[in-house]
């Protein structure tokens, strides 16, 4: 049997199936992790993770101030690296190996302070190995600390155990949901799949000609039909005899007002109360209690009150009215003798098993079409005919009966019957079969509405432009003088205006005008202005005026029109004069309810009035004009809020970059001074360093040889 140490050194695949699984199971189900590995503990993949694979890992380089607080740290708290490792954003395996790397660096410091004062002793093997050397593995040994430690790269052969391991740990990481939510889901799948498929066929056969009625499961309500929770009476006649033999208490027979039942208790109990005190108050003082004549009559008195009850129960009932008959005694006479008629004409046609008249007694009506038909009527073929017992003189019987019949007919009274068959016309035949398909309600609406808002329209375009744009009008109709010098035309353009401004001004009054909608009836002339042309011909007429205007100024834009009508305006001074003259003295009266001017006005009062009027018109006007901008305003925000935040971001993002910008050319600008600098600097520098140099040369040349006599010098004396 194989057993598996769990533990040892990590691989490659085991870091890459552990972080899939964290990612799918979360950092808490480690031992459901564990079983994705074969040769790891739960214990150590949550180790691995916290301290290798965990992404917040920091895995940089050591800084100078991380350092000197890993030093503080570990002065105050030795040891204690679990609680050292958070406060310097570490792991405690980071921390300790960086604890031991500074000391064995001081410790080289403090060996090669001593080796240069000479403090040491003879190398060789009675010295000790040093903190790294003791801290390496031997050969044998087992890392206790595998987790910390980079993964050790994938063979290219893989064993069967981890090929295994790979393969499963793959299928269960792609599998994101449990038997039952993909079983829930074929299950789905296959519903609806069927239903399509019963779909289609269902069109497929409607589209054929053959409507198929839908099959309802068995035990399966339908609401559109069914009746739910329904209870069905018995058969039969509801047996009342119970009720019958039933005594009614008269007192519960009382109506009672839907105010009583709204009430309090404490009205019910104060209202009873008073009629106790009431009924008190009325007993005679001899009576002495209910042992007088009160209860003597009391069972014919509630008889009397119940009959009473009854008889305005009987009275509150609703008459039933029925609808006027649509059928009169003559048409009911003539509907019963059609049917006696159409009785008598099937009793003639009733079936017989019998011999026709025409027919041999002995044929049946079933007469088949193989026999074969009589062709002799002698006793035997070839005899002469039978012949008839009768004289050949039969004509006389044959007219006596037809006299007789034309008689009991002529008896017959007259009939008081007409009947007239009256044909349909082609034309009424193909409207019939127009009208088979009824238009839908709404759609008729629709067709209503969109023709009346097509006749507003056009209505509207047949108005004044003043009327049509609300323009400023006078309050006043002024009438424009028709001037007979002038020519014909200009005469029939001035009555034309006069009966457009007259109408405007009555139809559809100013604000303010002495004129009230509706009060001033106008004269037929003037009435049918607007009636008088179609739409067509107005824009054909304003067509050619647009033309004759093109023709004439050579102008063919809107903008160009106004722009040369108001300059050639403006350009009068008595254009100017005029407009100011006619409104500077016009003011609002209160009194009148209209715009007059200030001489028609003689009281002051009304003046001040009408200012303050005036002044409050043009405070609401701000106010309304105020709250329309502040309701743009703020759907404008809403609109455009994330456009302007957005460019408020990107202004100060261009105003960072234009700061980094500046600050990055400040810096190469010190940076350019500064190479400048240092290449002007560089030759005097490495001709100073070079005189140092050779100057230092000579002096050891010197010392040299002075050292050289010297021993030369010794060893002479020493020989």
């Amino acid at each position: 049997m194989k057993y598996i140490v769990k533990g040892g050194i990590w691989k490659n695949t085991e870091d890459e199936i552990l972080k899939a699984a964290v990612s799918k199971y979360g950092k808490n189900q480690w031992a459901r992790i564990s079983s994705l590995l074969v040769r790891k503990t739960p214990k150590q993949c949550k180790a691995r993770w916290f301290e290798w694979l965990d992404p917040s890992i920091k895995k940089t380089e050591w800084s100078k101030e991380e350092d000197e607080k890993l030093l503080h740290l570990a002065k105050l708290m030795p040891t204690q690296w679990r609680t050292i490792a958070p406060i310097v954003g570490r792991t405690p395996a980071q921390c300790l190996e960086r604890y031991q790397r500074l000391l064995d660096e001081a410790e080289v410091r403090d060996s090669d302070r001593a080796d240069e004062l000479g403090l040491t002793g003879a190398l060789g093997h009675e010295t000790g190995p040093s903190a790294d050397d003791v801290r390496k593995l031997r050969p044998g040994e087992v890392d206790p600390e595998p987790e910390t430690k980079p993964a050790r790269p994938d063979p290219v052969d893989m064993d069967e155990d981890e090929k295994e391991m790979l393969s499963e740990a793959r299928a269960r990481l792609a599998n994101t949901q449990g038997k039952k939510a993909k079983r829930k889901a074929r299950e789905r799948q296959l519903e609806e799949a069927r239903r399509l498929t019963a779909l289609q066929k269902r069109r497929e056969l409607k589209a054929a000609g053959i409507y198929m009625r839908l099959k309802t499961k068995p035990n399966v309500m339908d609401y559109n039909t069914d009746v739910p929770f329904e209870k069905k009476p018995a058969l039969g006649f509801y047996d009342t005899t119970e009720e019958a033999s039933r005594t009614v208490d008269p007192g519960k027979l009382t109506n009672v007002h839907l105010s009583k039942l709204n009430r309090r208790r404490a009205d019910i109990e104060e209202e009873k109360n008073r009629e106790k005190k009431r009924k008190a108050r009325e007993k005679p003082k001899d009576g002495g209690g209910p042992q007088g004549n009160q209860g003597q009559f009391v069972p014919e008195k509630n008889a009397k009150i119940t009959k009473m009850q009854e008889d305005e129960q009987i009275a509150k009932r609703r008459k039933l009215v029925l609808p006027a008959p649509q059928v009169g005694e003559q048409e009911l006479e003539e509907i019963v003798k059609t049917g006696f008629a159409g009785e008598n004409a099937k009793s003639l046609v009733a079936d017989d098993v019998g011999a026709t008249p025409f027919t041999d007694r002995g044929a049946t009506p079933l007469y088949s079409e193989l026999r074969t038909p009589k062709t002799n009527v002698g006793d035997y073929p070839g005899a002469t005919p039978l012949q008839s017992m009768t004289t050949p003189r039969y004509t006389k019987p044959t007219q006596s009966v037809k006299s007789s019949l034309l008689q009991g007919l002529a008896s017959l009274p007259k009939p008081r019957n007409e009947w007239e068959i009256r044909l349909p016309e082609i034309e009424q035949e193909k409207e019939t079969k127009q009208s088979e398909v009824i238009e839908d309600m709404s759609d008729y609406e629709r067709e209503i509405k969109e023709q009346a808002e097509r006749d507003e329209k056009e209505r509207e375009a047949r108005r004044s432009l003043a009327v049509r744009f609300n323009l400023p009008r006078p309050a006043t109709m002024p009438r424009l003088p028709v001037d007979e010098n002038v020519n014909e035309i200009e005469k029939m353009i001035n009555e034309e205006l006069n009966r457009i401004l007259e109408h405007d001004s009555v139809k559809y009054p100013v604000a303010g005008g002495k004129v009230a909608p509706g009060a001033v009836q106008l004269p037929d002339s003037i009435a049918d202005v607007e009636d008088e042309f179609d739409s067509k011909s107005l824009e054909d007429a304003r067509k050619e005026l647009d033309k004759e205007i093109v023709n004439t100024l050579g102008l063919s834009d809107d903008q160009d029109i106004k722009k040369a009508v108001w300059e050639h305006a403006s350009s009068r001074p008595e254009f100017e004069k005029a407009w100011n003259k006619e409104h500077e003295d016009l003011l609002f009266s209160v009194k009148f309810n209209q715009f007059l001017t200030i001489s028609e006005m003689d009281d002051k009062e009304d003046i001040i009035n009408g200012l303050e009027k005036t002044i409050e018109a043009n405070r609401q006007t701000m106010i309304r004009d105020a709250t329309r901008a502040g309701k743009l305003e703020n759907k404008l925000e809403v609109r455009l809020g994330g456009y302007m935040n957005r460019s408020k971001l990107l202004s100060k993002q261009i105003l960072e970059a234009y700061e980094e910008y500046e600050a990055a050319q400040i810096e190469y600008n010190s940076f350019l001074n500064l190479q400048i600098a240092e290449k002007a600097a560089l030759p005097r520098r490495i001709e100073s360093l070079e005189y140092e140099i050779s100057k230092l040369a000579s002096r050891e040349r010197d010392l040299q040889q002075k050292y050289k006599d010297l021993n030369d010098e010794k060893m002479a004396l020493a020989a």
